[in-house]
């Protein structure tokens, strides 16, 4: 994916308040008019938060795709470029519509068509849908003969707080669609499902990641629960099931299972537990997958394989956890570690 060249064709700006409080969803009547230099500037700002195509989602609604508000107005404002002015208005009554939880703040919302935008080996146009809710202050400084300032409130536009694109492509199956949101909680589930009704594509990226998340959730939170194990042991299992991960094209839950948990007794919590989670996350992985390099990556980055002691050591286990030894001095009447190496580095 590269978006470091769209073009900016179509820009509309509604202020959205919240229903549930009492405010207003103000419309405006015409696209705003700029000059290709703040289209420019613009159009990188936007696109500044979607560095990566990895977290893909698609469009969907419980009953059929037809029935997806947001989904049907970007088709039409993509199939039709005069229905542009009138779609970006009926994405702003539907969020509207959508911001009834107390904790939702009002805010602008910045309705696109961008052009230009190279996804794999071809160029698509986009649907762009930002929101901004957060104001800064900021020093406007005028220098003529003298200098003046006057303090004034706005918005940085590489900071919106809400955002997401919708790519001309896989239309019959929702889009392709990236999605960003600074907020977490109830906000970020009111913008992903309640107004703009999205899932995660069940890609190999995807299903790497969530089998990580699941596994990670496991080790850190069940397995204590559930075996008299030590922190050695656990950071371990963390180390193993990174490894299988990286050096494997394939998963494969049966070989996974067997060559990370220690014994059947494991392996039968960890199906459990993997039942559990799958159904509170409303998850259906596959036995087998292709497994994604970049999932890995990512997901390696917060498998913790470092044994904190006190406010004094942390030691990071990478390797065998043979090598290292766990003991009590009774004379000092403090726990030890013992770790046994060829070289030091």
């Amino acid at each position: 994916m590269d978006l470091s060249n769209v073009v900016l064709r179509d820009i509309s700006v509604h202020y959205i308040g919240n229903k549930g409080t009492g405010g207003e969803f103000i419309k405006s009547d015409a696209k705003l008019e700029l000059a290709e230099r703040e289209k420019k500037i613009l159009a990188e700002a936007f696109m500044s938060r979607f560095v990566t195509d990895k977290d893909k989602y698609r469009f969907n609604h419980p009953v059929a795709l037809d029935y997806s508000e947001v989904y049907n107005y970007c088709l039409e404002c993509l199939a039709e470029n005069d229905s542009f002015q009138k779609n970006s208005v009926n994405i702003g009554r539907h969020l509207f519509e959508s911001s009834t939880h107390p904790k939702i703040k009002p805010g602008e919302l910045y309705v696109c068509y961008f052009e230009q935008c190279s996804i794999g080996n071809q160029y698509v146009d986009a649907i762009g849908i930002f929101k901004t809710e957060t104001k800064s202050r900021f020093l406007d400084l005028q220098v003529e003969n003298d200098f003046d300032f006057q303090m004034r409130e706005g918005v940085e536009v590489t900071k919106f707080d809400k955002g997401c694109l919708v790519f001309a492509s896989n239309a019959e199956q929702g889009f392709d669609v990236l999605v960003y949101n600074s907020t977490r909680g109830e906000d970020a589930v009111y913008w992903n499902e309640t107004f703009l009704g999205v899932v995660p594509q069940a890609d190999e990226y995807y299903q790497t990641n969530q089998f990580l998340s699941l596994t990670r959730e496991y080790i850190e939170k069940q397995v204590t629960q559930d075996f008299e194990i030590t922190k050695t042991e656990q950071i371990d299992l963390l180390n193993k099931s990174v490894e299988y991960f990286r050096s494997n094209g394939e998963f494969n839950k049966e070989t996974f299972a067997k060559q990370v948990m220690a014994d059947e007794s494991m392996i039968s919590s960890f199906r459990r537990f993997e039942e559990t989670y799958s159904e509170m996350n409303d998850l259906e992985l596959p036995d087998s997958f292709s497994i994604s390099t970049p999932a890995v990556k990512k997901q390696a980055r917060v498998f913790k394989s470092v044994l904190k002691l006190d406010k004094n050591f942390h030691i990071y286990i990478h390797g065998d956890k043979d090598l290292i030894e766990k003991g009590y001095d009774a004379h000092v009447g403090k726990s030890y570690y013992k770790i046994y190496f060829d070289e030091e580095q």
